[in-house]
């Protein structure tokens, strides 16, 4: 079953992992909203992989992708705004955006090309900001052993800080900086926690970048 298909078919479980992890949850917004809050006000911008919306809404942007059609029917619900389109092959025109919003690239055919496509929609010296797992961490490591036991990470490939560096890099991006989360092990985790600059000790990083 492709990656679409199992968002709609499981879009239930996907909902309850949020309610049943919201330490987890939180401390991951808190680690997008510190990038999103260096960026000037009333901008407009879009996710890319909206989901349910679970990121979306907190984040206050009312717009973006969704191809699973019952991931895109929560969001509505949550005051999103859906357009049919994928990250490889979005449906907007040059330079609209201030900024593009990215948290399931583990999820994407072609991150490159979804890269270059965020690159194309933004305005000159727009930001692109990524929230990912890093494959060189404790919570990617658990998901890639757990793989075949679950109806989403069976299709996810997982990235390294570094890999993400250079592809933003190849696909005319600067600026590259980074914040972190999610301190040891998932099961560990029972307190929202404050995320910390750099890389390298948690598992879920934010990578905020400029177009050149």
């Amino acid at each position: 079953m492709g990656t679409i298909e199992t968002f709609d078919s499981y879009v239930t479980e996907y909902e309850q992992w949020y309610k049943d992890n919201p330490e987890v949850y939180e401390s991951e917004i808190l680690a997008l909203k510190e990038q999103f809050q260096k960026l000037p006000q009333n901008l407009h911008g879009i996710e890319i992989g909206v989901g349910t919306g679970r990121f979306a809404e907190p984040l206050g942007i009312k717009e973006g992708i969704e191809p699973s059609k019952e991931m895109a029917r929560l969001a509505i619900k949550r005051g999103i705004e859906i357009m049919d389109g994928t990250a490889e092959r979005l449906p907007y025109g040059d330079m609209t955006f201030d900024f593009v919003l990215f948290v399931t690239i583990c999820f994407l055919k072609d991150v490159k090309r979804a890269f270059r496509q965020a690159h194309r929609v933004l305005k000159p010296n727009g930001a692109v900001i990524i929230g990912f797992l890093d494959k060189d961490r404790s919570v990617a490591k658990e998901y890639e052993l757990k793989r075949n036991r679950s109806h989403f990470y069976k299709d996810a490939h997982f990235y390294s800080v570094d890999h993400i560096s250079k592809l933003l890099s190849q696909t005319g991006f600067k600026n590259i900086e980074y914040n972190q989360t999610l301190f040891g092990d998932l099961d560990t985790i029972n307190k929202v926690q404050i995320p910390k600059p750099g890389f390298g000790e948690g598992s879920f990083v934010v990578a905020k970048a400029t177009k050149k």
